[in-house]
């Protein structure tokens, strides 16, 4: 396992690669033995892409480790593109499960690769719902993507994401 950390707008992100596919991006509080390889260099250049305005795309390959169903969820999170949100419920909606909100909610909030899985982009029909990191970590990565975020309102249309 390559292991890597970088200094963020989020706080100290360590980033896990094996085989040549990442696996994790983390939250963490403190730094330990650093072993990067290129997947962890190559991430690490374009999350700074990401928080200085110049990426919008990744192009790192991923293999988070999950369920079947989490691994559908997170599939569907890639497609929400940049400066969009979309709702727990249209992402059920969209797999082909409208009912299955909850469950939705739950493989969301334990996706391993935040930001290229952007699960910030996922918010509650009537506002900006939960963030695993912390609402104030969701709140920060919005603005990254110039998505206006007001207190217990449903967002604007012109950021709504349906899937087509």
């Amino acid at each position: 396992m390559s292991i890597q950390y970088l200094p963020s707008p989020l706080g100290l992100l360590r980033l896990s690669a094996q085989g040549g596919k990442l696996r994790e991006i983390a939250v963490v509080t403190e730094q330990g033995l650093e072993s990067p390889d290129e997947t962890t260099k190559k991430t690490a250049v374009q999350l700074e892409e990401y928080f200085a305005g110049k990426r919008r795309e990744f192009t790192v390959e991923l293999a988070p480790m999950g369920t079947a169903f989490q691994q559908q969820v997170w599939a569907a999170l890639r497609r929400i593109p940049y400066g969009k949100v979309t709702t727990y419920g249209a992402l059920a909606a969209a797999m082909g499960q409208p009912r299955a909100c909850r469950a939705v909610a739950n493989a969301v909030g334990k996706n391993p690769v935040l930001i290229l899985q952007p699960c910030h982009r996922v918010v509650a029909s009537g506002g900006i719902g939960g963030f695993t990191g912390g609402i104030h970590l969701k709140r920060r990565l919005l603005t990254v993507e110039s998505i206006e975020i007001a207190e217990k309102t449903p967002f604007s249309e012109k950021f709504l994401f349906t899937f087509g």
